[in-house]
């Protein structure tokens, strides 16, 4: 089982975060999401960053990414029977979730957020992540009034055969975020072939 601060967790399913029906059946439509470049994976761990305090817990309730036009909800997820990541329901296409057993953002540690990169409708809430370059700024509100402000230190894709669970999942000794959907390819068999990674760090707050 991979392990998420403390609590055991799967990696998540390429078919849960995304259908990819409507790329079959869409009204003409074929393209898939975008995928991140080369250029903006993982940065030299020997790199300095500004790190903002940690913040205190508190649940999450909206993320915002004002590069790829992101402004959604966030409801709280568990895990499933077989320990996996659950996901948001997919009819809601502008609804992400957090991993809510986990770290809350801000807090020192690693919080998840998850949320689907369509559904058989069309594009969903994080369609474009796999477009996100490193310096980008993502917004977390929380349920005490505060924002906690992350900058995106590198943006990953993966097959999910080689998801590198302790890399996304593992624990952090600073504020930390990674924000997950499926990508790596679409086949017409097997869906998607894998999931883009945000890797952030807290940068300030609000």
């Amino acid at each position: 089982m991979r392990k998420v601060n403390n609590f055991a967790i799967a990696a998540v399913s390429t078919v849960a975060l995304g259908s990819g029906a409507w790329l079959l059946h869409g009204a003409g439509i074929t393209h898939a999401p975008p995928q991140p470049a080369p250029a903006e994976g993982l940065p030299d761990p020997g790199e300095e960053r500004l790190t903002a305090p940690a913040l205190p817990p508190s649940p999450p309730t909206r993320i915002r990414i004002p590069a790829i036009r992101v402004d959604a909800p966030l409801t709280g997820l568990g895990l499933t029977p077989s320990g996996s990541l659950d996901v948001p329901p997919a009819a809601e296409k502008n609804l992400a979730g957090w991993y809510e057993r986990g770290t809350t953002p801000g807090e020192r540690g690693t919080a998840i957020i998850a949320g689907h990169v369509d559904n058989t409708d069309g594009p969903a809430v994080f369609y474009d992540l796999g477009a996100l370059k490193k310096g980008t700024t993502i917004e977390v509100d929380r349920r005490d009034g505060g924002v906690a402000v992350f900058t995106v230190d590198a943006v990953e894709v993966y097959e999910a055969k080689n998801f590198p669970d302790d890399k996304v999942y593992g624990a952090a000794h600073r504020p930390e975020l990674r924000v997950i959907t499926c990508g790596g390819g679409y086949s017409k068999t097997t869906g998607y072939q894998g999931n883009v990674v945000v890797f952030a760090h807290l940068t300030g707050s609000r």
